[in-house]
């Protein structure tokens, strides 16, 4: 009887791999190209420290969509694992992945960090708000992260099993505890957390309290705009993250995976909350597109331009179209 529940939870793993994972990916990768293609059309995003945070957290979500989910789909729904088959691309994919995921929630800090700078009513606090110091900021999270994943360059390696397997797995144990105890659940979970939510109320606190100073309309607006949006992911990143925190430290840290029901239960489980953590990085331009009314209209507005481009560079190579035709008919 477990045994038959076994397969058929061991089914819905594979269909929930290829189905939502897929989708999730899809809208994900649609959605990051958005992204990245707003914040560099226009120019008050362009000149806005906490736009380009966005901006460079948007690119690395979609390096992470890249290697982590896509490599999910593949494995669990296809039994396809290329890590097992490339000595390279098990070194790259993980280097990649741990890079991008740092990355982009390290930029999210600073985003919302940034936010709370710019709404501040003190002046020597607002000062911190610049897009040359972003610039730096973010460079800086982009060498530290790398140079920090070099590690995985080196202890990641194709290991055969006992069962014949050829696996793709990191050979120093200390590495690993490194990992398991204190770079995935804090560096990865609970300071991410604890950073975006914290500034991202008190920026939220500072920007209902902005009518009250003289603020040009325009940085009046933008703040808003940027705070809102920085909020709303905040709030959104706690109820995608902080699921998977859970059952990742109850398959670690307790003995319910020895029988293989509960195994297979908490192993449906945790892919549930996989694909609820992929979420965070599908989902930022889909949050900014329902919470802020001037994103959409940004968004439009772009769509529109990109499309009156198409179509006046169509109606400008017909004719010459035409005209070759007309020569090539007369040489004829």
């Amino acid at each position: 009887m477990s045994s038959s529940k076994i397969v058929e939870l061991d089914l819905i793993s594979k269909k929930i791999n290829i189905y939502v994972c897929s989708a999730i990916l899809i809208v994900g990768v649609i959605g990051g190209c958005f992204n990245v293609l707003i914040f560099l059309s226009f120019r008050t995003f362009r000149e806005n420290s906490c736009a380009f945070y966005l901006l460079v957290m948007s690119v690395c979500n979609l390096g992470q969509l890249a290697t982590g989910l896509l490599r999910q789909i593949m494995v669990g729904g296809f039994s396809i694992d290329w890590t097992q088959s490339s000595l390279f691309y098990c070194k790259w994919r993980t280097f990649c992945f741990q890079a991008c995921m740092l990355i982009s929630l390290t930029n999210i800090c600073l985003a919302t960090i940034d936010q709370y700078w710019a709404t501040c009513h003190r002046q020597k606090w607002q000062k911190w708000c610049n897009v040359k110091l972003a610039h730096r900021l973010a460079a800086i999270s982009v060498i530290v992260w790398h140079l920090h994943g070099s590690s995985y360059l080196v202890f990641m390696n194709q290991v055969v099993l006992p069962t014949g397997v050829v696996s793709c797995i990191n050979t120093n144990l200390i590495f690993q505890q490194y990992i398991n105890y204190f770079l995935s659940p804090v560096i990865g979970r609970v300071i991410p957390l604890t950073i975006t939510v914290v500034f991202a109320v008190l920026a939220y606190r500072n920007v209902k309290r902005i009518s009250y100073r003289t603020v040009p309309l325009v940085r009046r607006e933008l703040d808003k705009q940027l705070t809102t949006m920085v909020l709303v992911q905040a709030i959104f990143t706690t109820f995608a993250i902080t699921p998977s925190v859970i059952v990742n430290a109850i398959i670690s840290y307790t003995n319910l995976t020895k029988d293989p029901l509960i195994s297979a239960i908490m192993q449906l489980t945790n892919l549930i909350m996989t694909c609820l953590y992929y979420l965070y990085f599908a989902s930022p331009f889909y949050i900014y597109l329902c919470v802020s009314e001037r994103f959409r209209r940004q968004f439009f507005y772009v769509i529109s331009s990109q499309w009156h481009q198409k179509k006046m560079y169509v109606n400008q190579i017909a004719p010459q179209s035409e005209l070759e035709k007309t020569i090539r008919h007369n040489a004829s």
